[in-house]
């Protein structure tokens, strides 16, 4: 027992001393990160943007509109989609008994940053971050699971059919991958809220307090990141060595797909240092937020209108995960990142590896 607790108020510490040095990487607001001169980075800080614009904002509910990134920002579209090619997906459902086909329409939230690391492109492992304790890492809130391939129990629902991979199948066909199975209970007061809606809304689908999804996490080389023409993404001027990608193909509900794609560039003027640039792309179901009146007309769940709870401009937001919102959660996921990175891809208090279901 007493080893026990030693054990345990050591990773503890370790985790808490991780915790501060996520915090003093430094956020900088920038309307764009690709046109921040890398030059005026200083060290420890990330330059950071999720504002894309009024011009590219629906004001209705905050996010862009698939359509509306795509043609502004076709580079983005291409690389940060599911996959190469994807588009809003067309979808079945029965009202009346009579099946019915329509276009799932999809909002975004794209968050982008850059952060320097003290470390020269040569030293580093990007394979090593491909794996469970790295994920394990950037948030605590969120418990995954390594598994062999995505569940085959799933139903084959329209809502998923158009996520899978049209050239292969997901954590298949690649040099280095892992597939996660994840999961984050709501925190907070949204349990509660969540409870009430689904009272209110008795008869329609009901809302779940748990987040549920599956993803892959590769490595994309050198040469696959030449190929796809990262260095437009980032705007830096140097090849790329090799890029992170993980890539969540199903969730249980709010969301179509996720995308989060890190870069590693060598500095262009300091040979001894690596440019990180990260990409987070999640696609929102346009449906979902347009449920904003429903909630709105309800005094006690006024406060848990869709758009606001995910831009985190909502009473019901709380903690620092996804609970908080999106632009709290990604400042956060790309803080601790940056800390794993520049540890040298190592963080104090190693979790227990989870066994592959």
């Amino acid at each position: 027992m007493t080893r026990f607790a030693l054990g345990a108020a050591a990773l503890l510490a370790g985790l808490a001393a991780f915790s501060a040095a996520a915090q003093d990487f430094e956020i900088v607001e920038t309307p764009s990160v690709t046109q921040s001169p890398l030059a005026q980075l200083k060290p420890r800080s990330i330059v950071f943007a999720d504002k894309p614009g009024d011009d590219l904002v629906d004001p209705a509910v905050g996010f862009m509109r698939f359509e509306d990134w795509a043609k502004v920002r076709p580079v983005q579209q291409q690389l940060l989609s599911l996959y190469p090619g994807y588009a809003e997906p067309n979808v079945e459902i029965i009202v009346d008994g009579t099946r019915r086909r329509y276009r799932e329409r999809l909002h975004m939230y794209v968050a982008e940053a850059r952060f320097v690391i003290s470390r020269p492109p040569a030293s580093l492992r990007i394979a090593d971050l491909a794996t469970l304790p790295f994920v394990e890492r950037i948030d605590p809130a969120l418990k995954h699971q390594r598994v062999a391939a995505p569940d085959p129990k799933r139903p084959r629902d329209s809502r998923v059919i158009p996520n899978e991979h049209p050239q292969r199948k997901w954590c298949e066909g690649r040099e280095v991958v892992i597939c996660l199975h994840s999961t984050y209970k709501l925190e907070g007061r949204l349990p509660v809220g969540i409870q009430l809606a689904n009272k209110i809304r008795e008869g329609s689908r009901r809302i779940s307090d748990t987040l549920e999804f599956d993803s892959e996490l590769t490595v994309l080389t050198a040469a696959e990141a030449g190929e796809l023409g990262l260095a437009k993404l980032t705007g830096v001027d140097t090849a790329p060595v090799g890029a992170l990608e993980q890539s969540i193909f199903y969730v249980n509900q709010v969301m179509q797909f996720g995308k989060l794609l890190a870069v590693f560039q060598p500095h262009p003027s300091d040979p001894g240092k690596t440019v990180v640039s990260v990409f987070t792309a999640l696609a929102v179901e346009s449906n979902l937020l347009g449920k904003q009146k429903q909630f709105a007309n309800v005094p006690v769940l006024r406060n848990l209108v869709p758009a606001q709870v995910l831009l985190g401009r909502s009473s019901f937001n709380s903690g620092k995960s996804l609970s908080a919102g999106l632009p709290v959660y990604a400042r956060n996921q790309i803080r601790a990142i940056a800390a794993i990175l520049e540890a040298g891809g190592q963080a104090a208090g190693k979790p227990a590896p989870n066994p592959v279901r």
